[in-house]
């Protein structure tokens, strides 16, 4: 199913995204334990990660046609471009089609780890406004298309305004929907979503938000992404930094009201980053479905 057909019949979504492990135990241990635990949940979809690099591309169109044939849920394959050549691109979404996968999250992504200041050429796509406008073009209608949503603005945009422009480019060649990074203060998700519908956008804008589970962890994941980390979350957690079981405990409790009050807002859902973890999900579903 395509995930624009949930956006039908639902008016609020409940998904999760994973990622492919790095390790064979860890493969393991996501397809016969997490995946399992995590379709308990009931989630109305669940994305996959791709990897800056392209290299857990062949993992992740394996896990999303796994999802789907073990568990019936509709799944996305993620799908960066700046790192993949146009032909690349092309012979990966034909595996994507054949593999029966609908659901597309496409994105820039970033530079290969080992050539941070590649600059993208005539052979790349350099925005996933051009993927997009190829998926279009080839495909049709064949895929459902997603986006992702900056509510602090894309580390590498000079403002506001233009990152908004940008997102209305990606929606206007074909995006069906728009899921955000990553936040911890509501109030920004708030008044993101106001700018993105001043700007015509009417897309279903469906936040993204992160269970904490290591104060340390949050810290350094946030500098990379560019996500700020609000004053009233150090003070709940930079003091219980050193305690896991208490780290888990308020992280659950905060994401639980972070997303009631999302909900009770008018947010068209919550996609959860959920660190291939089951608990705190498992937890912070069931309080907010």
């Amino acid at each position: 199913m395509k995930i624009k057909e949930l956006f039908e019949k639902k008016e609020k979504t409940f998904s999760f995204e994973i990622f492919p492990p790095k390790t064979p135990e860890g493969d393991i241990k996501l397809i016969h334990e997490t995946l399992k635990e995590l379709s308990l949940l009931k989630p109305d979809f669940v994305s996959c990660t791709y990897g800056a690099a392209g290299g857990n591309k062949d993992k992740t169109l394996a896990l999303v046609e796994h999802i789907q044939k073990a568990y019936d849920i509709p799944s996305m394959a993620h799908l960066t471009c700046i790192s993949h050549t146009k032909d690349e691109i092309h012979e990966i979404v034909k595996k994507i089609k054949a593999k029966g996968i609908q659901n597309i999250l496409a994105l820039r992504g970033d530079p290969p780890r080992d050539n941070p200041d590649m600059v993208p050429g005539i052979d790349n796509y350099k925005h996933s406004s051009e993927l997009i406008t190829f998926l279009r073009q080839e495909y049709k209608e064949d895929f459902c298309l997603g986006v992702a949503g900056f509510p602090e603005m894309h580390p590498l945009s000079p403002t506001r305004e233009s990152d908004i422009k940008y997102l209305k480019h990606k929606i206007d060649c074909g995006a069906d929907f728009i899921i955000t990074q990553l936040f911890f203060d509501n109030q920004i998700y708030f008044d993101y979503v106001k700018s993105v519908k001043s700007a015509g956008i009417i897309k279903r804008i469906i936040p993204g938000i992160l269970p904490i589970t290591s104060y340390d962890g949050l810290i350094k994941f946030c500098k990379t992404c560019g996500a700020t980390v609000p004053e009233k979350v150090h003070k709940i957690f930079a003091p219980i930094k050193d305690n896991p079981e208490q780290i888990v405990k308020a992280g659950i409790e905060f994401a639980i009201n972070q997303c009631k009050e999302l909900l009770s807002n008018g947010a068209p859902g919550i996609h959860f980053y959920s660190l291939n973890k089951v608990q705190p999900l498992k937890d912070i579903i069931n309080s907010v479905r």
